[in-house]
């Protein structure tokens, strides 16, 4: 019997969870189906695509295979239609959102590794891929990205952290699934530490607030 491959698993659960994400976050904005849809697929999409597009590494990952598609609609739609049944909490898509950036920032940090890129350059693929497809979704529906609100406590510095621990345990010796464990783990718990108590790094203040 054989078995999927863990990136390939990894880039599954990453796409679904997005693509929930994507739903979530076109709640109240009177967007249709089909808008929704188109919302789910660039959170899905938006971040891998981007970092095959820096890397080089064409055609990009979800032209690949039909399933990858096939994933992250049904995601979708199963959100669309429960949602009609029974409100999912607001809460919901910040930590939906945290299971994303775990995943998709060590699938990009990965793949830095596997094409031999030097550490910044995979810790900096790591970032983009985890963070791009929010940022896109949250543009598409006139919200300020995640990334850059304040309020949205350690959000790219989790995914920074994630994709260093990363890049060390690779550097030292420690094999690719320990140190993924890792990373996402740690991932995981800085974004989610920061929603649960606030925790959020300095911010510029606006000059004529003060």
């Amino acid at each position: 019997m054989t078995y999927p491959h863990p990136q390939a698993v990894l880039e599954h659960f990453g796409i679904f969870v997005a693509a929930i994400t994507g739903v979530l976050a076109a709640r109240g904005k009177r967007i249709d189906l089909f808008g929704v849809l188109v919302l789910a697929l660039v959170t899905a999409f938006g971040g891998g695509t981007t970092r095959d597009l820096l890397a080089g590494d064409l055609p990009v990952v979800w032209l690949r295979s039909p399933s990858y598609l096939i994933n992250a609609t049904l995601a979708a739609l199963l959100t669309f239609f429960f949602e009609f049944f029974r409100a999912i909490p607001k809460s919901t898509l910040l930590v939906a959102d945290a299971f994303a950036l775990a995943f998709f920032t060590m699938l990009g940090v990965q793949k830095g590794v596997m094409l031999h890129f030097s550490a910044p350059v995979a810790v900096l693929l790591g970032v983009v891929t985890g963070v791009a497809g929010g940022m896109l979704r949250d543009v598409l529906i006139g919200k300020i990205p995640m990334v850059f609100r304040p309020e949205i406590r350690i959000y790219a510095t989790a995914s920074l952290c994630g994709a260093v621990l990363f890049v060390g345990c690779i550097t030292f010796g420690i094999s690719q699934h320990v140190a993924t464990v890792a990373g996402l783990i740690l991932i995981l718990a800085l974004r989610l530490a920061g929603i649960y108590w606030n925790l959020a790094l300095p911010v510029f203040e606006d000059e004529n607030e003060a």
